[in-house]
C-alpha cells in the first residue's frame, strides 16, 4: 500500500465519525426551540448565545450541515473505493463491495447512531455544538447560499422559504416553558397539548358505542318520545327504521315539546314527523375535521358508520370538547360509595361494580363471562337494550332495578339488587320485566 493510499484511507476513516458529529449535532439542533433558546441565554448557559444566534437564521444553518454532512459520507465513500481498487483490482466486485460496506457503515455510524444520540440529548448537545456550527457557518455559509440557489433553481415552486419556522415540537415545547414559569397552570397547559391530540383522534375513540346508545323505533307517537326522553334524561335521541343500523334520523326535545302543545298530535304525530336528518361519519375521521364539520353544519351529534355501512356509535360535540376539557360534569353528579347495604337482602351498588364482587355480596355464583364485567351491563344484557331508571330484570335469583343516572351521557349510576325469595316471586318480576320492556 503506497503513501497515498495510507492517507487517503485515514482521511476516509477521520470523515465518517466527523460526518456522524455532524448529523448529531443537526438532529439536535432540529428539536431545540427558540423559547429553550431564549432561556438559556437567561441562564447564561456555555454556547447559549451561539445556540441563540443559530435559531435566528435556523434554515441556512440546517442547509450547511446537510451540505458537510453529504460532503463527508460521499468523500469517504470515493477515498474507501479509491483505495479498494488499488489494492485488489479494478473489477465491478471490487467497487459493488465496497459501495456495499460504506452504505452500511455510513448508514449505522451517521445515519442512526449520532441522530438518535442528538435528539435524546439534544439541549446538551445543541448547546455544546452551537460554538462549532457557527465557526462553520461564517466559513461555509456563502458555499451553502450558493447551492441552495442552486437548487432552488432547478426545483418545481418556489423552493426554499428563508427565516425562521415553528414546528408543533417548538409550540408543545413553550408551553411547558410557560408553564414552569407559572404563566400558565397545569390544568391550561393539559388542555392546550390535548388540542395539538385533536388530529391524532379519530372519531372510534371517542364515540359513544351502540352497545350504550338511546334509540327509538321510528312510528312511536311523540308522547312515547316525551317519555323515553324525560326517563332517559337525552334531548336528542336517534331514530332507527328496521334496526340500530338503519339510523334515519334524530329527534329533538324541544321539536317533540312544541308538538306537544297541542294534545291531539301528541298521540296522532309520530316522531318521523318531527325528526331532523342525520349526518354520518366514518370510525376513522380525524376529530379536529369533524368538529369543524359539525360547527359550520350547526349539527350537535353524528352518527358514527364502520367500514361495513353498519352503526358504530354516535358522537356529539361535547364528546369532542371533553377531549380537550376533560370529563363534564354537572351539579346532580355526586360521588357516591360502591356498595350500600340496605338489609340482609337488599343493597345499592354503583353500575359499574364487577359481577364478581356483587355475586360474592350476595352469595350467588354468577356466570364468568368477558363480554359483561359490571351490573350495569348484566342488565343491559337482560333487558336486551341500554337500560334506563325504573327498567328492571331478574339474573340467577337477584332483581336489578336501574336507578339514578349520572355524568353528562345519563348513564345508570346505581342500581338496586334484590334478593328474589321464591319461584313464584321470580315469576311474577318476571312479567312485570316484560311489561317494562314493551312500554320502553
Amino acid at each position: 500500500m503506497t503513501t497515498a493510499d495510507v492517507i487517503a484511507l485515514v482521511v476516509a476513516i477521520c470523515l465518517v465519525p466527523i460526518g456522524g458529529l455532524i448529523a448529531c449535532v443537526d438532529s439536535a439542533l432540529a428539536r431545540v426551540s427558540k423559547a429553550r433558546a431564549e432561556e438559556f441565554q437567561r441562564e447564561d448557559r456555555p454556547g447559549a448565545k451561539a445556540l441563540w444566534a443559530i435559531m435566528a437564521d435556523r434554515p441556512r444553518y440546517t442547509n450547511l450541515l446537510l451540505l458537510l454532512r453529504l460532503a463527508c459520507e460521499l468523500t469517504a465513500t470515493v477515498l474507501a473505493t479509491v483505495v479498494a481498487r488499488s489494492q485488489w483490482g479494478t473489477g465491478w466486485p471490487v467497487l459493488v463491495l465496497t459501495v456495499a460496506v460504506m452504505i452500511v457503515i455510513c448508514y449505522a455510524v451517521i445515519g442512526v447512531g449520532p441522530r438518535t444520540l442528538g435528539r435524546q440529548y439534544f439541549n446538551r448537545v445543541a448547546l455544546a455544538g452551537a460554538p462549532a456550527v457557527r465557526l462553520l457557518g461564517r466559513m461555509f455559509n456563502p458555499l451553502a447560499a450558493l447551492l441552495t440557489l442552486l437548487g432552488n433553481a432547478i426545483t418545481p415552486g418556489r423552493g426554499l422559504r428563508d427565516g425562521p419556522f415553528a414546528s408543533e415540537v417548538e409550540l408543545r415545547e413553550l408551553v411547558d416553558l410557560a408553564e414552569q414559569r407559572g404563566v400558565v397552570e397545569h390544568d391550561e397547559r393539559q388542555m392546550i397539548q390535548s388540542v395539538f391530540e385533536l388530529g391524532n383522534t379519530i372519531a372510534r375513540e371517542v364515540m359513544v358505542p351502540r352497545t350504550e346508545v338511546v334509540w327509538i323505533e321510528h312510528g312511536k307517537s311523540i308522547r312515547q318520545g316525551l317519555a323515553l326522553a324525560l326517563r332517559s334524561g337525552f334531548s336528542r335521541i336517534p331514530v332507527t327504521g328496521e334496526n340500530l343500523d338503519d339510523v334515519i334520523g334524530v329527534v329533538y326535545l324541544k321539536d317533540m315539546a312544541r308538538r306537544a302543545q297541542d294534545p291531539e298530535q301528541v298521540h296522532t304525530t309520530v316522531v318521523d314527523a318531527v325528526m331532523r336528518a342525520v349526518t354520518y361519519v366514518p370510525e376513522s375521521k380525524p376529530v379536529d375535521e369533524l368538529l369543524r364539520e359539525m360547527q359550520a353544519a350547526r349539527s350537535h351529534i353524528a352518527v358514527v358508520i364502520d367500514e361495513y355501512g353498519g352503526t358504530a356509535g354516535i358522537v356529539t360535540i361535547e364528546d369532542v370538547l371533553e377531549e380537550i376539557v376533560g370529563e363534564i360534569t354537572d351539579e346532580y353528579d355526586v360521588e357516591r360509595a360502591p356498595i350500600e347495604r340496605i338489609d340482609d337482602d337488599t343493597a345499592r351498588v354503583t353500575a359499574r361494580l364487577a359481577v364478581e364482587d356483587l355475586g360474592e355480596l350476595f352469595g350467588v355464583e354468577l356466570p364468568d363471562r368477558d363480554d359483561v364485567e359490571t351490573v350495569g351491563g348484566l342488565l343491559a344484557e337482560a333487558l336486551g337494550r341500554v337500560p334506563i331508571p325504573g327498567a328492571h330484570a331478574i339474573v340467577h335469583g337477584l332483581e336489578l332495578t336501574a336507578e339514578d343516572v349520572g355524568g353528562r351521557r345519563n348513564r345508570i349510576d346505581t342500581v338496586l339488587v334484590r334478593r328474589v325469595a321464591d319461584e313464584a316471586e321470580r315469576t311474577d318480576h318476571a312479567r312485570d320485566t316484560e311489561a317494562a320492556i314493551r312500554e320502553s
